[in-house]
């Protein structure tokens, strides 16, 4: 017979709210440590389902994800910023956006941006030359974000952010933080006041707007000018191929692939006709495209971030690395090719996503009653699971506070539920970015730990802020260190 889920009844201490206002992460974590992997917590007038066990997690994410939709308060916050891009929509329209995306995002495409990723960093690292020489502390958390604006401008726009980093990493946290403010205040202040709040969010929203509906104009310019049949014919990536060098060249990100890409299998035609193939409009294009300059360096800048902090408080670990890094690379820039063998600079970065993982929370509503781990889920139910709470907890990951890389072993990886480790999500619905973020960081990380050794500067606080992400609540001041 099911039952409700442990939990503490139906009226939780004050305290237990003002904590879940001021620091979700370890609230949560605290509360699944107390009470078990699946956990029923009153939040005001809702319940809270807190499932982080790996088989109640992949039952939510992956056996019955039919069961469990995105129309949280969580996603219908984001949806304000990216619209319906792929992080936020559902059912139908979700699936036809990611098979038009999709291609975008395969191995071979991705591995091809590996230079411009390794120029970007390089182009960073001399600016960092100057603060080096005169003994001054950086914001590394600050130079994350603009390198993965960079990437991120040029994989997805062609574009070269330059000197608009500021600007839109600016933006982009400001839209961000506000969001995270209305949902810790269940959005109690209407969007229409003109507080000084939402009028900060507008003017952030409307540089992020500006910046992405200029690129799709000045893309849809460079693809008229190409031949109609050749621009037609460019559906795939194996259609792209068989064009000659210009075609190809204008193609050459992921915005004009999104333009080309067509979707037959949802197309509608009289009886007889032709199927006509349809692509995306302009606002589902700003969307995909918000969606993925935004999530697309964010979160990847977060990961760094904690890497290096990590890396500074644990001298074997760095040890090891540059060890690796110099048998591997021996002072050379690394390559995508190189990926594959350097592989204690992976398990580095998915250790740091175990302890820190930037999307750290993960919300559904439940479509219709389910049951998970013998406990009813009422239909409608708010279910959380957090990659943030599972990834530490003992039972799955012993010392799961401290940073050991080596648990990404291939040994000590054997037998591991896949769903003890989901920093990318899982099931239908997993970041269609991850094999995007794991090389882009792989190949920063390698660049960056060839050329300098990073410490915190002395008297910095660092706090972890659970936002949108998890990131530096103060930055991440350090002193480098040339190698």
């Amino acid at each position: 017979m099911t039952h409700n889920p442990p939990g503490p009844g139906n009226r939780p201490p004050i305290d237990d709210l003002n904590a879940l206002r001021e620091g979700p992460h370890a609230f949560f974590l605290q509360v699944a440590r107390t009470y078990g992997p699946i956990v029923r917590y009153p939040v005001g007038p809702l319940a809270v389902y807190l499932v982080t066990g790996p088989d109640g997690v992949k039952h939510v994410l992956q056996d019955n994800h039919k069961n469990y939709c995105k129309d949280t308060f969580q996603y219908n916050l984001l949806s304000t910023i990216t619209g319906k891009g792929l992080l936020t929509s559902d059912g139908d329209h979700w699936r036809r956006q990611r098979r038009l995306a999709q291609p975008a995002f395969q191995k071979g495409r991705v591995a091809g941006f590996a230079p411009m990723i390794v120029g970007a960093t390089e182009n960073m690292l001399d600016h960092w030359g100057e603060h080096a020489g005169r003994g001054e502390a950086i914001d590394v958390a600050a130079e994350m974000m603009h390198v993965a604006l960079q990437v991120v401008g040029k994989a997805m726009f062609s574009a070269e952010i330059g000197d608009q980093a500021d600007e839109l990493a600016t933006a982009t946290l400001t839209v961000l933080d506000h969001i995270i403010g209305r949902a810790r205040t269940f959005g109690v202040v209407p969007e229409w006041l003109p507080t000084p709040g939402n009028r900060a969010h507008r003017r952030a929203l409307g540089v992020l707007d500006r910046a992405v509906y200029a690129t799709i104009e000045e893309r849809r310019k460079s693809l008229r000018s190409l031949e109609p049949a050749a621009a037609r014919d460019v559906h795939t990536l194996e259609e792209l191929a068989a064009q000659d060098g210009e075609t190809r060249k204008a193609f050459d990100d992921l915005l004009a692939l999104l333009m080309a890409a067509t979707d037959e299998g949802t197309a509608e035609a009289a009886p007889g006709s032709e199927v006509q193939q349809r692509g995306m409009t302009d606002r589902q294009l700003r969307d995909e495209s918000m969606t993925m300059l935004i999530a697309g360096h964010e979160t990847v800048a977060s990961a760094l971030a904690w890497t290096w902090d990590l890396l500074a408080r644990n001298a074997g670990a760095e040890a090891r690395l540059h060890e690796e890094l110099d048998g591997e690379l021996g002072g050379r820039a690394p390559a995508a090719e190189d990926l594959p063998r350097l592989r204690y600079t992976d398990m580095v970065f998915q250790e740091a996503m175990r302890l820190y993982p930037p999307a750290w929370l993960i919300t559904r509503k439940a479509l219709d009653e389910d049951e998970i781990g013998g406990y009813t889920i009422p239909k409608g139910a708010l279910v959380v699971t957090s990659p943030y709470v599972t990834q530490r907890m003992p039972d799955l990951w012993p010392e799961p506070d401290a940073f050991r890389p080596e648990r990404f072993s291939p040994e000590e990886s054997a037998g591991r539920h896949r769903y003890a480790f989901y920093p990318f999500g899982g099931g239908p619905r997993m970041c269609i970015g991850s094999g995007f973020a794991a090389v882009e960081a792989g190949l920063i990380i390698a660049t960056v730990a060839q050329r300098y050794t990073l410490r915190l500067a002395a008297g910095h606080p660092v706090v972890v802020e659970s936002g949108v992400t998890l990131r530096p609540k103060h930055g991440l001041k350090m002193q480098l260190q040339p190698r």
